[in-house]
């Protein structure tokens, strides 16, 4: 995972499951020094939980308490969501690690932590020029959790809408990141997923506004859906994104804030072309 990072060079990473104690920082030690990290301190007992980093600096940080439903297993009920001040043209943005209930049977959990992050996310967006979320959703696309964020669907008489990347790039194409063909995830939990036929669970989102995507989503791919030397990254493939903040004609791509909003927040009209990525993925 170090070598495809390095080779990757991503600008944002979110990651899932990855180990931070105080003798043990699992995201610093495959990212190296040039990140900005930030770790929930909300971790299961070996230190599992979410970390974000970023090649530009963090200046906000919220943790966002989600529904965990009666009688779950072990899991974290709590959702991280930075602020980032990113160079022109991107300007200040926010990234959402949102990882969710696994479990088959709680997708209405999965449904009721969607609506709780995507309604932060609406009541503080006027703040950002762009929000970006990225993580492990447990969710297959026509699940209405994730139906929810790309805005084909209201939960609890509200709606929003994300464009997911991969779809965007490849509509029609499975993009399985959580397969049995990946050995990890065969022997996972002792075995218990050796029946799993493959989905697709593993998402980069990015908000629309009435128009569109407020970013052009450029690329998107599968990574670390190869063993190196036998060996597997992760039980789940990542997803990596390249994003820009102009169109394909070269206009400045569509805003989440208006020009009136924009001048409030004092955000800079973008006046280049910067490309940003994302990824989420498990460690």
């Amino acid at each position: 995972m170090r070598f495809g990072f390095a080779e990757l060079k991503p600008d944002l990473v979110s990651l899932q499951e990855v180990i931070k104690t105080s003798d043990d920082d699992q995201a610093a030690d495959v990212l190296g020094e040039e990140y900005h990290l930030l770790h929930h301190p909300l971790r299961l007992a070996d230190g599992q939980g979410d970390s974000i980093a970023s090649r530009w600096p963090i200046i906000a940080d919220h943790e966002i308490e989600v529904p965990s439903g009666d009688g779950a297993a072990e899991s974290l009920s709590s959702s991280l969501v930075v602020e980032i001040d990113a160079p022109p043209p991107i300007g200040h943005m926010m990234l959402v690690n949102h990882a969710t209930a696994f479990e088959l049977t709680r997708e209405a959990d999965r449904e009721r932590q969607a609506v709780v992050i995507a309604n932060y996310v609406e009541q503080h967006a006027a703040r950002a020029s762009h929000v970006i979320v990225a993580g492990d959703l447990n969710a297959h696309p026509d699940a209405s959790s994730i139906r929810y964020w790309t805005g084909a669907q209201s939960l609890n008489g509200g709606s929003v809408c994300y464009r997911d990347a991969w779809d965007a790039r490849h509509p029609g194409e499975a993009g399985h990141t959580f397969t049995t063909g990946n050995t990890l995830t065969a022997t996972a939990e002792g075995g218990e997923w050796e029946l799993e036929p493959g989905r697709r669970i593993d998402y980069i989102f990015v908000r629309c506004n009435d128009h569109g995507p407020t970013l052009d989503i450029r690329s998107c791919r599968r990574i670390f859906d190869r063993p190196m030397n036998g060996v597997w990254a992760s039980d789940h493939f990542g997803v990596t994104a390249d994003l820009s903040a102009f169109t394909p004609t070269g206009r400045p791509a569509p805003w989440s804030v208006s020009e009136a909003d924009r001048c409030l927040a004092g955000v800079p009209t973008p006046p280049r072309e910067r490309a940003g990525s994302g990824r989420g993925s498990r460690r």
